[in-house]
């Protein structure tokens, strides 16, 4: 009773009452347009031909968007090239020095990388409308293309390129105006959009025999366990103990106390399996679309299940895990701001031995982490392949929906309690991946 009443409790509140309708409406937007098709396509047919012809790949490609690509529509690229903008500016702030001053400007630098980011949107979604334009024209000997040549490459570039444009305006407004993260929700709806044809399908194996149901009830076990884990994870913490030497100051006696220095177990979040996912896309994505057979053998060792693809996931999270961990936690600075303001970890020296200890410490649980998300990221090859499971559950869908829903009602609860009203749970507080 006390979720359903946290839940009537957020239409009490006028302002958080505006920002959840607000959300929900642009989220609508977001998915009448998944189902606008490109001028000059036949999405209905392009979609059949090709998940008959790569349905393990393009259904986890298709699984970002909504099923919007598979379709062809106007948001086919969906917002993968901006997550894929934001790789490309977020490593370069470490090897150009004038863009690394520029992120710690504080919030002109923000916008100005922000505005960057947009751009390298801009020039991405063009080469992969480009590509899929191209691509289209050649499968099925043109029977997916009303009108071929340069007019159509140009129309199909423009509405694609509008489209993923759009989308990152949505995702904007949403941050600003609505709840939680724009950019993880709509990545969240496109996801949960599918969830009805998995359950329809998978009732639909059942009644015919293919799938026992004794096998399903153990599966839905499974995701329930799954889902228990990623949460008891996602707010896992390391906490190393800091004690705070007594200073006199006048009459007064400032310091002395205790407290901890948190380090998230899975500090990078869901954001490792996504640029994975999206450094891999792109290639893959393009080789689909082109009727050569090396460039067809390359799609297929791409495709989700293959020790290739395996191998070059399981890669790509590891480093990006250390990566951005490495952006979010600074050893120096930390162990410089204990000395500052005269903390030290009981039983290590200020100072360079702080800074060796706090690395190591966010080595190892960084190494956990990635153990943690590759076990996850895996999970569906294993379902698919040995349980036979027939559609895509685990990996990175399922790391983006738990983690997305938590730090949006993480938020929420943030304005109940604010306002004096109950959170979602009796005792603590809800937390997200940043609590």
């Amino acid at each position: 009773m006390s979720i359903v009443n946290s839940f009537q409790n957020i239409f009490k509140i006028q302002e958080l009452k505006s920002r959840v309708l607000f959300t929900l409406v642009l989220l609508c937007v977001y998915r009448i347009g998944a189902h606008i098709p490109t001028p000059g396509i036949n999405g209905e047919e392009l979609s059949k031909f090709l998940m008959a012809r790569g349905g393990a790949l393009m259904g986890f490609f298709d699984m970002f968007s909504g099923g919007a690509l598979s379709r062809a529509t106007i948001f086919a690229l969906g917002i993968m090239p901006y997550i894929s903008a934001s790789i490309i500016l977020q490593l370069l702030t470490i090897v150009i020095p004038t863009l690394g001053r520029l992120a710690k400007e504080g919030e002109s630098g923000r916008k100005k990388i922000i505005q960057y980011t947009r751009y390298g949107t801009i020039v991405i979604s063009i080469v992969q409308s480009m590509g899929i334009a191209i691509g289209i024209e050649s499968m099925g000997d043109g029977a997916f293309v009303q009108n071929p040549g340069w007019a159509f490459r140009l129309l199909t570039m423009i509405t694609m390129t509008s489209g993923t444009a759009f989308l990152m305006w949505l995702g904007e407004q949403i941050t600003e105006r609505g709840i939680g993260n724009g950019i993880s929700l709509i990545i969240f709806s496109g996801i949960v959009a599918r969830f009805p044809n998995a359950i329809i399908s998978s009732i639909e194996l059942i009644r015919a025999g293919e799938l026992h149901i004794l096998l399903m009830l153990l599966v839905v076990v499974m995701m329930i366990a799954v889902i228990g884990i990623i949460v008891y994870v996602e707010r896992g913490q390391r906490k190393i103990p800091v004690q705070y030497a007594k200073r006199v100051v006048g009459r007064k006696v400032y310091g002395g106390q205790s407290t901890h220095l948190p380090l998230k177990v899975n500090a990078a979040g869901v954001i490792p399996p996504i640029f994975a996912s999206s450094i891999m896309m792109f290639p893959a994505t393009i080789a689909g679309f082109i009727s050569i057979p090396w460039v067809q053998s390359l799609s297929t060792q791409l495709a989700p299940g293959t020790i290739v693809y395996t191998v070059l996931d399981v890669v790509l999270i590891f480093f990006f895990c250390y990566f951005y961990t490495s952006i979010i936690y600074n050893p120096v600075d930390m162990a410089d701001n204990l000395k500052k303001h005269g903390g030290f970890v009981p039983g290590v020296r200020p100072g360079q031995k702080t800074t060796d200890y706090i690395y190591h410490v966010l080595t190892r649980i960084t190494f956990g982490g990635a153990i943690y998300l590759v076990s996850v990221c895996i999970l569906p090859d294993i379902l698919q392949k040995y349980f036979k499971v027939p559609f895509y559950f685990g990996g990175t869908s399922v790391l983006i929906v738990v983690g997305v829903a938590l730090d949006t009602m993480s938020q929420i609860e943030s304005h109940l309690v604010t306002r004096s009203y109950d959170g979602f749970l009796k005792k603590g507080r809800l937390k997200g991946r940043k609590g």
